[in-house]
This record gives structure tokens, sequence and C-alpha cells, in this order.
């Protein structure tokens, strides 16, 4: 019996590929098997890609992959292989590449066939069971596939355009270009101004179809004006972040949300929640409040971190990754109200009026069946003059219409959620909770400890000091990738921002050491998405653009600019430059799309705001002062407040001697605070305004 003989999938943790453990296709996992399978028997493999929120992979395996025929057709002409592309990016992002240069689009289920060597001749996304809207049937789809494989005319065109497309993929994910100049300081503002032509000035965000997060630009947008004063930056922000906070996009009852929205108005999403969008878009909220002072972005954050601390936190500590769109085999239901199901729920009669009206929930609808998809819809103020309420009081109420439709809610047919732990994912959120703590209270540094602590604890090797991607079920697999290390590295140095414990900052440290060591290729002069001692796939991919998560590179390169500050004997900055020249080209022609990268560049011309604290801990009042201050390139740094307690940490730290950040700002008469920018630093502060005030004013 071969390994492609039976369905393999039941064999794996991934709950997407679990899904499918149950289908009539003997699916394969991606592994040396499968791969010497294809080989052996001279056929095509199938490669479909996917993810277990993927409303259209459910489509797609309901329709056919449970389909007998069809199933027959994969078996006997094909080595069909599964792939959850949360697990393996490195092998999503070769095919989806492809998908887009011939296409002009990607998305997921991602239908790709291959030769056994695993290149590319054929592409698609979601294929119906009979044609329609110019897709064919997947079914003859297959079929013809397989006959021109089996045709000694056709087999070698195919082969053709496999080296064709390789060749392509190896061009758009493995080219280097011509280093220049890392872009001058300023250029955040030729970023904004792109940012800015491509918003969506009547409903927010950017572009005019569907809508999806872009925290990357909002970012880019609030460094603007910080730099240079321009409004319309400001406006833009506002604009956008109130579109994602009063419509459909967030969930209105239990807080965070969803992945985008299929209309221009942000009213329908799509209703998984992923752990990273928690994590970007809460951090954007977090710094839009810090901007503009607006609650409702306060609102939102913390709605947010509270939603994944009750329902995408393991027991002991990490973060899992997605709740799906569909429940019961709906999807969106969960999520969705009538005035009828309102009023079943809201018990008094006045605050389920108060409800509907406040989130647009009326007879007609916004969403299938004439159920609602809650956006706000009428403001306090006019409730209150139409209720004949005070505002307070219809705060009041509203919170309690809010809490009974939770509990309601609760009785409906949960989503399933993915458990998996993805050390990149968690870094993501770790950052999210470390910045919240600086707003809402130490309570959010704890939960980003303990996720930290467990990740620490599952994926990283502290003998061999290598990070893996995935924990499920008592299973550690599958070796990090550069965004896995990054993203970790940022939050370890995001928390010890928050905490000032200088453990959080060694492992920073040693994973900087590790991206440099695996992932960075100093006669290329970039960083690779994949290790240089990870398996060899048709290409080795670098990510410099950002998706729904930012640029890896990018992060990458922040991370290196501020470990710099506490290392600058080490190869942090060196790196950090030439990765930031190398792809100086890509940047100036695409900002936009290199956000995370224009970011980066932007810390390396114009510097960290640097904020030293000598304390034995963050004062609460100076935690709150930080907590709602806008300082783009921040650095918080807590350091001991004597020079003896200095050298201890030093010592555990590995550094032979104090670097600039801490050298010479001790504690003067209590805790003291030293603020550096552009060279130029405050005097001492016993008074964290007086720093604050210090950044705007003019000295």
């Amino acid at each position: 019996m071969t390994p492609t003989d039976r369905n393999r999938l039941d064999e794996e943790a991934s709950p997407y590929l679990r899904q499918h453990a149950d289908n009539p296709v003997n699916w394969q996992p991606w592994d040396e098997e499968a791969l010497a399978a294809a080989k052996e028997r001279d056929v095509p493999i199938f490669l479909s890609i996917g993810y277990s929120a993927c409303h259209w992979c459910h489509v797609m395996e309901e329709e056919s992959f449970e389909d007998e025929d069809v199933a027959e057709t994969l078996n006997e002409h094909f080595v069909p292989i599964k792939v959850d592309r949360e697990e393996r990016p490195d092998i999503d992002q070769l095919y989806i590449t492809i998908c887009q240069l011939v296409r002009g689009n990607a998305g997921w289920p991602l239908s790709v066939w291959l030769t056994p060597e695993g290149k590319p001749f054929f592409v698609g996304t979601y294929f119906p069971p009979e044609p329609r809207q110019g897709m064919p049937a997947f079914g003859q789809l297959l079929e013809d596939v397989a006959a021109s494989w089996q045709d000694p005319e056709d087999r070698p065109e195919m082969e053709n355009r496999a080296e064709q497309w390789t060749r392509a993929i190896e061009g758009e994910l493995e080219e280097v270009p011509d280093p220049r100049d890392v872009p001058e300081a300023g250029f955040v503002d030729r970023v904004a101004q792109a940012a800015v032509r491509s918003a969506d000035r009547e409903h927010g965000g950017f572009g005019e179809g569907q809508k999806f997060p872009q925290p990357g630009r909002i970012h880019a947008l609030m460094r603007g004006f910080d730099a240079t004063g321009r409004g319309v930056y400001r406006d833009v922000v506002d604009e956008t972040l109130t579109a994602m906070a009063h419509g459909g996009l967030y969930d209105h009852v239990g807080g965070g949300f969803h992945r985008y929205t299929t209309d221009r108005e942000w009213i329908v999403p799509h209703f998984e929640k992923m752990l990273y969008d928690q994590a970007e878009i809460g951090r954007a909220m977090l710094e839009g409040y810090r901007l503009t002072g607006r609650e409702r972005y306060a609102d939102a954050a913390r709605g947010t971190l509270d939603f994944v601390a009750r329902e995408l936190t393991h027991d002991e500590g990490g973060f899992f990754s997605t709740l799906d769109a569909r429940s019961g085999g709906e999807e969106g239901t969960y999520y969705v109200w009538t005035p009828e199901t309102a009023h079943d729920a809201i018990s008094d009669e006045t605050t389920a009026d108060l409800f509907c009206a406040r989130y647009g929930v009326t007879d007609r609808g916004n969403f299938e069946d004439r159920q609602t998809v809650l956006t706000v819809s009428a403001t306090v103020e006019d409730l209150a003059g139409e209720f004949d309420l005070s505002p307070e009081a219809v705060r009041e109420r509203l919170a309690d219409a809010r809490e009974a439709a939770f509990v309601a809610r609760e009785r409906r047919t949960r989503p399933a959620r993915d458990e998996k732990v993805l050390a990149g994912w968690n870094g993501l959120m770790i950052s999210a909770f470390a910045e919240g703590s600086l707003t809402f209270g130490e309570g959010y540094a704890e939960t980003a400890a303990d996720a930290l602590a467990f990740v620490r604890d599952r994926l990283w090797d502290d003998d061999e000091e290598v990070l893996y991607r995935r924990f499920k079920d008592g299973e550690t697999a599958i070796r990090g990738y550069l965004e896995d290390y990054a993203f970790l590295g940022r939050g370890a140095l995001d928390l010890y921002q928050a905490t000032g414990d200088p453990d959080h900052l060694a492992f920073a440290l040693t994973l900087g050491r590790a991206i440099e060591r695996e992932f960075w290729d100093a006669d290329s002069g970039t960083l690779y998405f994949t290790a240089a001692s990870g398996e060899s796939l048709v290409a080795r991919p670098q990510e410099r653009t950002d998706h729904s998560t930012p640029s890896s590179s990018g992060v990458a390169v922040s991370l290196f600019l501020s470990l710099d500050a506490f290392a600058p004997h080490e190869r942090f900055r060196d790196v950090a430059e030439r990765t930031l020249e190398t792809n100086a080209q890509l940047v100036e022609s695409n900002p936009l799309g290199h956000a995370g990268l224009a970011l980066a560049a932007d810390e390396f011309r114009a510097g960290h705001v640097e904020l030293t604290v000598a304390a034995d801990a963050l004062p609460d009042d100076w935690r709150e002062a930080v907590g709602r201050t806008y300082l783009p390139r921040r650095l918080l740094t807590v350091r001991p407040p004597t020079a003896d307690g200095l050298g201890e940490w030093l010592d555990k730290l590995g550094l032979d001697e104090a670097p600039p950040i801490w050298a010479g700002r001790e504690a003067r008469n209590g805790p003291t605070v030293y603020l550096c920018e552009d060279f130029t630093c405050s005097p001492p502060q016993s008074d964290i305004e007086d720093a604050l005030d210090w950044r705007g004013s003019d000295e």
C-alpha cells in the first residue's frame, strides 16, 4: 500500500487539514512521501491551499471534494495535496504569486496543478461543480488536465509552461534590485500623500470596492501628520478608523474585528476573525486614540483585546489563530439580528428599541433574509433627543443592551475555532497587548507575558536557538519563518517597553541574532522569508510587501534598528541599512505596497523618540501619560535607577558596557525621565508631562 492509497490528513494537527480527513479524496500533506509518490507515479500534483476560516474553501469542499466522482479522478490521475496556508506561508507565497501574475488576482482556495517536481503549470482559485460565469467545471477541468498530461503532444507544452512560470516566480520573489541610498528623511510625507490619493473620502478606507483594513497606510498617515502637520493626513485617519469602528467590520456585541467587508460602505463583512487582524487593527486604533483623543478608538481597541483574551486564548497563555466565518453551516448567522431577536434578548422594550436604533436593526435588514449586521447608525445625542433621555442614560441602557445581546448570542451555535498557536501571529498579538497595557492598565501586560511564556515554552528550542512555527494539541512542528522570528522579536521588545523586564529584552536580542544567522544573506544584501537551513522549494522567497500581515522584512528591519540602541556593537544597524538600500527602489516606486519597509526607512532616517526612565518601575501616572500620547518611533526603556543596578542588567544581557540609551541616565531624587530625539535630549525630568511637553516645544 502506497501513501497515496488513502487520505492521510487524519494524522495532521491542523484543523483545516483535519476538516478534509473524511473526504473521499486521498488527500496528502505536503511531505517527502507525497512528493516522492508523484515522481514515482509520474502524475501531476493537485495542490489545494486554504485555511480553516475560509468560506469558499468550505464551499468547494462541499461541492467537489466530497463528490465521489471528483475524488475518483483526483485519486487516479493526481497526487492530491492539501496545505494550510497559515502553517506553510512559504508554499502559499510561491503559488499565490504565480496566480497573481497569470490571472491578475488571487485568493483562497488556491488551486494549483504542479509537475512532480513542484513546478506550476495551471492555476486558479475556486472552481464550481458546473460551468459558471466563465469558470470551467472542476471535474471536467481535472479530466482535461489529466488527458493533456498523458498526451505526448500536450505534455511537453505543459512542462515548458511550468519552467517559464517557475522562472517568473523566481524573478518576482528572489530578484534583488540594485541598491540605492535609503530614502531621505521626509519620505514618510510621500507615503502619506500616496495614501491620501488612494483614500475613499466618502466612505473611509482605501479604494472603491471591497474594504480591507490597511494598518500600514494608517500608520504612515499618522506619522506624516506628526512630521508635517498636514490636516488632510489626520482627516483620512479619522475617516478610516471611524468607518472601521462604527461599521460592520467591528463586532459591536462581542468585540473584535472581522476580516474585511464585501462592500464599499463597510457594512457586510466576511465574518471570520483572524488573530493578526485583532493585533494590527487593535494597534492602529490605539495609535488613532493617542493621535486624536477620540474615545471610540480606545473603546474599539479595548473591546478587541478583551475579545481575544476571552475567546482566542489558550488556558495556559498562547493565542489561537481564528474563529470561522460560519456557524451551523451558514456564514454570519452568529452575528446578525432582527428586531424580533433583539427584543427577545433584551427584556426592557425601550432599551431594545434603543439597541435597534443605535445599530440599524430594521425589518428590512442589510444582510440575507432581512437580517442586520450591526453598524452604528445613530449618535447618542440623537437617541437622547428621540427617546427623551439624557446622553448618560442612553449610554447606560446601550451597555445593558449589549450585555443582554451578548448573553443571548452565546446560546447560538458558535463559530468553530482554529486552535493552532502560531509563533508569528502570537508575536503580533503580544505587541498589541503590551501597547494596550500602557493605555488600559498592567493587566493587559500580564496577558502578553503569559502568551510569550507559552510560546517560549512550546515553540522555542533554547539549546538550538531555533523557533518553531506551530503548536497544536501538544505537538510542535514546522521550523519558523522570518515572520515568526521578527513578529515575536517585536512582541518581546514591546513587552519589555511596557514592563521594564530585562528578560523580554534579552529574548528580543536573541531572536534578532537568530534572524541575522538564519535569514540574512550578506552576498545579496537582503532578508529571505525562509531560513538558510530550511526546506528547499522551487524558489527562496523574500517578503517585502505588506499583505494581511505586515511585511516580515519591514518588521525585522524595524526590530534591528531598535535592538541597535541596546547592542550597538553588533551588526543590527548594518543589516537594517543594507536591507533598506537593497529595497529602496521598490519602496520608492510603490510606497503603499511596501508600507512596512517605508516606515522602517523613516525610523532609520528620523531616529527613535527615546524615553529613558530611571526607576525601579514605571510609575502608574507616567504609564498613563505615555499611553495617551502619540509618539511615533517611540522607544521606551525603563532602566535601574543606579549604576550598580544597571551593572547587574548588563551582566544579564551579556553587554560589556552601558549603551548610549542608558549611559549616564541615572535617577535623580526619585524616578527620572530623559526624552531624546534627533541627537538632542531634554534635561532630566521628574515629571513625565514635562518631558513630553519638551518634545512639542521649540527647544
